[in-house]
């Protein structure tokens, strides 16, 4: 009877897809942490701060839209990000010399020797996973996360960037 009662019921968290299901949530969500972690250590940026600027130094100048698809993010999380870069001297954001209503944000060559000491990012390797998945698991994948964040009450909220922090501020070295 004993050992009835430490077994779990089958619906129960505990059981096998749930514990699977929250056990890969942990693993990705460490693996997000410990990289955004040694970012800020080695760079004195955050995580998501570091993203953008290496999406930044991947070409031309971007406008905030092509910049929130680059990051795969939206653009109100991205914007956020880039004040705190244009802040402490990381971006410029200036408008187009071809179209006066575009503007377009560049790496400073402040933001460029930052990027010379800073790790590589699990972000990368997240969204390259995802788009290896086969579309059929993908959208399985983003069917499943959406129910989960609407069962948690969290779909209204805007999705931020992977470990962003509202108040840091860069501090040159």
């Amino acid at each position: 009877m004993g050992s009835q009662a430490s077994k779990s019921k089958p619906d129960s968290p505990a059981s096998g897809d749930a514990r699977t299901a929250l056990d890969s949530l942990r693993r990705i969500v460490r693996m997000l942490r410990e990289s955004s972690s040694a970012a800020e250590k080695l760079s004195g940026v955050s995580g998501a701060q570091l993203f953008v600027l290496q999406k930044l130094q991947q070409g031309a100048a971007l406008s905030l839209r092509e910049l929130a698809e680059r990051t795969v993010t939206h653009e109100s999380s991205v914007s956020v990000v880039v004040q705190r870069l244009v802040d402490a001297g990381l971006v410029a954001r200036k408008r187009s010399k071809q179209d006066g209503r575009r503007i377009e944000l560049s790496l400073l060559s402040t933001g460029r020797a930052l990027l010379r000491r800073a790790p590589p990012l699990a972000q990368e390797k997240l969204i390259a996973a995802v788009e290896q998945m086969v579309p059929r698991e993908r959208r399985s994948l983003a069917r499943s996360l959406e129910a989960l964040v609407a069962r948690l009450g969290l779909e209204v909220q805007v999705p931020v960037m992977f470990f962003y922090e509202s108040k840091k501020v860069y501090r040159g070295r």
